[in-house]
């Protein structure tokens, strides 16, 4: 039985929902009675994916199942975990300076290259920056969306290798609870982008990405470059500030989108879209905020200690001085 989804009306989305939920609990039932929960699992998903699940989605590779993402996702954590870290436990950091280079040049053309194709899709020629619904047609503007949230995807798999080099180079304090969360959600994310969201608002977040990206990767191949262009690097504090901005901004498109009776984009997906977004605001604030305490702490501490030295340096000619009269002092009571 398939409800289609894309062809709902307002005025039937409180029909839709209890359908739902009826289709839900007569499932839940029958596999109750047998304890066959994996089954459940398996035939809720199988409703999902007939009633709301993009059929042209079909066609790329691991689109077929989630657990192929999962599954991914779970060896990447694995390997960073566990298997990278006893690998790396008795040998020297590797450099991997040109393999640095290389990598991060490539995602910056990436980047760029999404970018670039997120405005020409949509977003700089017809898309509504207000309130942009989903096109499932077979329109060209539409197919090539759904091509670039395919690329989106798979990008995302590819910056698996971000968190490999920090264990490969022995970098651990760049492996925070943070970035491991990042690189595992976002795979899954995109995933079911590609799946059942492959255009309309759920690609502003992408076109905000992809510019961030940009830059972000472009500081990294700077900086793998060698220390004679660190002085090039001195814009490195205002990167995590340029993410905050990007999630306020996704947060006040989608409210926008959420609080609006005219818009017909998902209320339900504006609002996984918002709480997505606020997560990873709080998160990248938080990072900010002790990144700040320890470097205020840290320039704090440089002053005490040049404030010291100097107190040191002033307080040796008086020294000197002291000692000189006492010596003549001397001098003169022995002459006498």
């Amino acid at each position: 039985m398939s409800m289609n989804y894309h062809n709902y009306n307002s005025s039937s989305r409180f029909e839709m929902v209890v359908e739902i939920a009826n289709i839900a609990l007569d499932e839940f039932k029958t596999h109750h009675i047998t304890r066959n929960y994996t089954g459940l699992v398996q035939r809720y998903y199988q409703l999902v994916e007939e009633d709301y699940g993009d059929p042209r989605a079909t066609r790329f590779p691991l689109m077929e199942h989630p657990m192929f993402t999962f599954g991914m996702v779970a060896v990447y954590l694995f390997w960073v975990l566990v298997i990278g870290p006893l690998f790396m436990r008795d040998r020297k950091p590797f450099q991997l300076r040109r393999t640095l280079v290389i990598y991060n040049a490539f995602q910056v053309a990436l980047s760029g290259y999404m970018f670039y194709e997120h405005l020409m899709a949509g977003w700089l020629n017809y898309y509504n920056l207000k309130c942009q619904p989903v096109d499932y047609s077979d329109s060209p503007s539409s197919k090539r969306m759904l091509n670039l949230c395919y690329l989106y995807y798979l990008s995302k798999l590819t910056e698996f290798a971000d968190t490999m080099f920090f264990v490969l180079r022995k970098k651990s304090s760049q492996i925070t609870w943070l970035h491991v969360y990042h690189h595992s959600v976002t795979p899954l994310e995109t995933w079911v982008l590609v799946k059942f969201l492959a255009g309309g608002n759920a690609t502003f977040p992408n076109l905000l990405n992809n510019f961030v990206h940009v830059c972000m990767y472009f500081y990294y191949m700077m900086a793998a470059m060698g220390p004679e262009y660190a002085k090039f690097l001195w814009w490195k504090k205002y990167m995590t500030e340029l993410q905050i901005a990007q999630f306020v901004l996704c947060i006040f498109h989608t409210l926008r989108a959420l609080f609006s009776n005219q818009c017909q984009f998902s209320k339900f997906i504006s609002t996984l879209l918002l709480l997505n977004a606020s997560i990873f605001f709080c998160l990248f604030m938080n990072f900010y905020m002790q990144s700040y305490r320890k470097t205020k702490a840290a320039q704090q501490l440089q002053q005490q200690q040049q404030q010291k030295q100097q107190q040191q340096l002033d307080a040796t000619p008086c020294k000197a001085d002291s000692n000189n009269n006492t010596a003549m002092l001397a001098q003169k009571l022995k002459a006498n």
